[in-house]
């Protein structure tokens, strides 16, 4: 169990995305989650509530893009 499941963790962590602020540049990054807004690790960008606000500026949903961090 240990390497085929550390090897399934990795693979799903490598599958999250990041999406930026485009007014203030935070970045939410699926595989942390937003846990003070009890987001959990882990939650896909299309689980968030839609009422979900930016903590850093109050932007909404809609004023985030998805990015690629290299």
């Amino acid at each position: 169990m240990g390497f085929s499941y550390n090897y399934a963790k990795l693979q799903a962590i490598k599958i999250m995305k990041k999406y930026l602020c485009l007014i203030c540049g935070l970045i939410y990054d699926e595989s942390l989650g937003w846990p003070d807004d009890d987001i959990k690790p882990g939650t896909k960008w299309e689980d968030i509530p839609e009422n979900w606000a930016c903590p850093d500026c109050g932007a909404s949903k809609e004023d985030f893009d998805m990015i690629e961090i290299t």
